[in-house]
């Protein structure tokens, strides 16, 4: 069965099938403050990336439950939730994704040097997912060859049905994309994967398109992306959002550069100004 499923979505490359993913709440996200962000050039020829082909390759990924780990579910609350899961079909275990407390960007945290308590926010993060009381981040990881039939990734619920303005996140690395230290950033890794109303697939990458960068330390950076600038662009007449999912399939070989690292943690998942900051029900 998980043959066929790969020999389809072999096929479905021209098709720009939707993602599938479980988006079925339609609760509308706060809007988002003004910022300046490029746009893109409508008007030159656009040069498909390398990246492409495998991300068409993924761009019909279904969720499976079963691998989705033993996170609680959706509260309603929560306009927004971001739900890991692993794509494994041939059970090689060499992907995982999972929110993992302490791993994520500080904003309001305590800290103590043993001596006196204080507050610590970090430099790149000065807002925050307010229900995120354990510092969560998202990790994303892919071991071994790039080439490996398999990925991590999230689906983004309660998103179907919004007008799309604003996508971003922070990513836990030092001062720009493309820095080699810290977490892989490439141009198709971590990557947003958006199917619009009208059934077509876009995709946004974490140095392709280039994001803008909203604020930067030692540790962690702040990412923005105008839909504009998505590949293809997301523009006002095809914003309405069928689908979002976070891919990460760049692992450690030459395909996964600059960094090889085939490994990122992520946090305050940004859509219209929303941010999600810790799994779903923490």
């Amino acid at each position: 069965m998980q043959t066929i499923r790969r020999a389809a979505a072999v096929l479905i490359y021209p098709a720009m099938l939707c993602l599938g993913v479980a988006c079925d709440r339609a609760a509308t996200p706060t809007a988002s403050r003004p910022t300046v962000v490029p746009r893109a050039d409508l008007g030159a020829p656009v040069q498909p990336p390398d990246w492409l082909p495998r991300a068409l390759l993924f761009a019909g990924l279904v969720p499976d439950p079963s691998t989705a780990l033993a996170q609680p579910d959706d509260p309603d609350d929560d306009p927004i939730t971001v739900v890991p899961f692993e794509f494994d079909p041939f059970r090689t275990s060499l992907v995982r994704a999972f929110w993992l407390r302490g791993t994520g960007c500080p904003t309001g945290a305590t800290v103590n040097d043993g001596a006196t308590q204080s507050s610590f926010t970090d430099d790149a993060c000065p807002t925050g997912d307010l229900k995120d009381k354990k510092n969560e981040g998202l990790l994303l990881a892919k071991t071994g060859p790039t080439t490996n039939f398999a990925a991590a990734g999230a689906a983004l619920n309660g998103v179907k049905g919004i007008a799309l303005s604003e996508l971003g996140y922070d990513i836990r690395k030092q001062l720009l994309p493309v820095n080699t230290a810290g977490s892989h950033c490439g141009a198709g890794a971590p990557r947003f994967n958006v199917v619009t109303s009208d059934g077509v697939n876009h995709f946004v990458g974490c140095n392709s398109p280039p994001a803008v960068v909203m604020g930067a330390s030692t540790g962690w950076i702040r990412l923005r992306w105008d839909p504009a600038t998505a590949f293809p662009p997301i523009l006002p007449t095809n914003n309405t959002v069928r689908a979002i999912t976070i891919i990460f399939d760049e692992a450690q070989d030459p395909s996964g550069g600059p960094d090889t690292f085939g490994l990122a943690v992520l946090d305050n998942i940004d859509v219209n100004g929303t941010l999600v900051g810790r799994g779903p029900g923490n």
